[in-house]
C-alpha cells in the first residue's frame, strides 16, 4: 500500500514536494512565512505508524506477526498481575474498586490493571492515639524539646464520688484486618480516639477518686482496653487494641495543693491503722496461746487429783481387804508405819521424867527444832483388836497415831 497517490519515495525518505505529510504548502513558503498550514491528517499517522511496526517485523509475516506482537503484550499484562505481600503487610484486593479479598503474605497474583488492583498496608505497626493531651513531634537535633500540651476538654472527668480528676492516657493499636479497617471506616484514628475516651469516662464515672489515684490504675487501663476492643469489633473496624496506658492521674491543678494535703493525712491515717493492725496480731495469739496453756494446765492438774484420789481410794481398799484379812497383824503395821513417818519428820528428844532442871539445848548440827522439848511420851499399848465376829467395827486408833 502506498503512502501517497504519486507513488513518490517514503514519507521517512527525501520529502515530497508538497511536503511530508503531501499536504500544499501555504503562499509564502514553508519556511518562515506569515501563516501556519493546517494540522496533519490523522489517517495518514495511522498509516505511518502501520508502516512503522511492519518494518519491524519479518517480510511476508502479514497478520502472523501483528498476532505475535499481540499475543506478547497480553502476555506482559497477565504477568503484571504478579505482586509481593512482605511479612509485616496484608494484601487487600479491589476488584472495579470494590473490595474482593485478602491476600496473605508472600506471592500472589491478581487479575491486572484495570480490573483489580491492590493495597498493602502495614498489619503489625503499633499506632498510637493521645487523649487528654498533645505530644510534642520531633524534636530537631539540638533544637529545645517542647513540652505536651493539655487539653482540658478531653482529660477532665468526673469520679464515681462527684470529684474532678485530671487524666491522660495513650491508647495503642494495629491493624488487625486490612479489608476491614480500610473500607469499614472512613477514619480509624478518630475512631479509636473517640472510643477510648467514651470508655474512660464511663469507668472512672463508676470508680470513687482515691482508688483511681493509687491502686485502681491497672484495673482501669484493663477494663477500657477491653471496653475499646469491644467498640471497634462492634463497629467491625478491623482494629486491635494493644495497650492502654494512663500517662498521669492528678487532681486538677486548682485544688492540687489541698489534694496532697488530704493525701499526707490518709497516709497517716493508714499507717496508724497499721501499727494498730500489727499490735493486734502480735498480741491477740500470744494471749490465745496464753489462754490455752492455763487451760491446758488446769486439765492436768484436775486428771492429776482425779489420778491420785483413784490411788488413794485404792489403797485404802486394798488396806480395808488385808485388815479384814489379818486384823492383828494390820493394826501393827499400821501402827508401827505411821510412827516411823511421825518420827521421821519430827526430830524427838526422849529426856527421863526423873531428872530435875533440863535446859532446851539448840541443834547446832542440823535444823532448828521448832517443837518445844517435851517429855518422853509413854508407850501404851495399843487396843485390842475387835472381835472376828463383827468385821464392819473398826479397831481403836493407838495413842500417838495422827488421824
Amino acid at each position: 500500500m502506498a503512502w501517497n497517490n504519486s507513488g513518490g519515495p517514503s514519507p521517512w525518505g527525501n520529502p515530497r514536494p508538497g511536503g511530508p505529510w503531501g499536504a500544499p504548502q501555504p503562499p509564502g513558503g514553508g519556511g518562515g512565512g506569515g501563516g501556519r498550514g493546517p494540522g496533519p491528517d490523522l489517517d495518514d499517522v495511522i498509516r505511518q505508524a502501520q508502516d512503522a511496526v511492519r518494518r519491524w517485523l519479518p517480510r511476508g509475516s502479514g497478520g502472523k506477526g501483528l498476532a505475535l506482537i499481540g499475543l506478547v503484550l497480553v502476555a506482559l499484562w497477565a504477568a503484571s498481575g504478579f505482586y509481593r505481600v512482605n511479612p509485616d503487610e496484608q494484601g487487600v484486593v479491589m476488584r472495579f474498586g470494590a473490595f474482593d479479598r485478602t491476600a496473605p503474605p508472600g506471592l500472589n497474583y491478581h487479575i491486572p490493571w484495570p480490573v483489580e488492583s491492590v493495597t498493602t498496608p502495614r498489619v503489625t505497626r503499633i499506632n498510637r492515639v493521645d487523649v487528654g493531651f498533645r505530644a510534642p513531634g520531633d524534636t530537631p537535633v539540638g533544637a529545645r524539646p517542647i513540652a505536651a500540651r493539655d487539653v482540658l476538654e478531653e482529660s477532665l472527668m468526673l469520679t464515681g464520688d462527684e470529684n474532678i480528676i485530671d487524666i491522660d492516657f495513650a491508647v495503642f493499636w494495629r491493624i488487625r484486618d486490612a479489608g476491614e479497617f480500610l473500607f469499614n471506616t472512613r477514619n480509624p484514628e478518630v475512631t479509636v480516639k473517640s472510643a477510648a475516651e467514651s470508655v474512660m469516662r464511663e469507668v472512672i464515672g463508676r470508680t470513687p477518686i482515691q482508688p483511681a489515684l493509687t491502686e485502681a490504675r491497672a484495673q482501669i487501663e484493663q477494663e477500657v482496653r477491653r471496653g475499646t476492643q469491644a467498640i471497634m469489633d462492634q463497629y467491625r473496624a478491623g482494629v486491635e487494641i494493644t495497650q492502654v496506658q494512663l500517662q498521669k492521674v492528678d487532681p486538677p491543678t486548682q485544688v492540687v495543693d489541698a489534694f496532697r494535703d488530704v493525701q499526707r493525712a490518709n497516709a497517716d491515717r493508714e499507717r496508724a491503722r497499721n501499727e494498730a493492725e500489727s499490735y493486734r496480731n502480735d498480741i491477740i495469739p500470744r494471749a490465745r496461746g496464753e489462754a490455752e496453756r492455763m487451760v491446758q494446765e488446769a486439765e492436768g492438774f484436775r486428771e492429776s487429783n482425779v489420778a491420785r484420789a483413784r490411788g488413794e481410794a485404792q489403797r485404802f481398799v486394798s488396806v480395808l481387804t488385808a485388815y479384814q484379812a489379818a486384823q492383828d497383824v494390820t493394826l501393827r503395821r499400821m501402827y508401827i508405819e505411821t510412827m516411823e513417818e511421825i518420827l521421821r519428820r519430827n526430830p524427838t528428844v526422849l529426856v527421863d521424867s526423873g531428872l530435875q532442871g533440863v535446859v532446851p539445848f539448840l541443834n547446832l548440827g542440823g535444823e532448828v527444832s521448832r517443837a518445844p522439848v517435851a517429855a518422853a511420851p509413854q508407850l501404851t499399848r495399843p487396843a485390842p483388836a475387835p472381835q472376828l465376829g463383827n468385821p464392819n467395827q473398826m479397831p481403836a486408833r493407838p495413842q500417838g497415831v495422827p488421824r
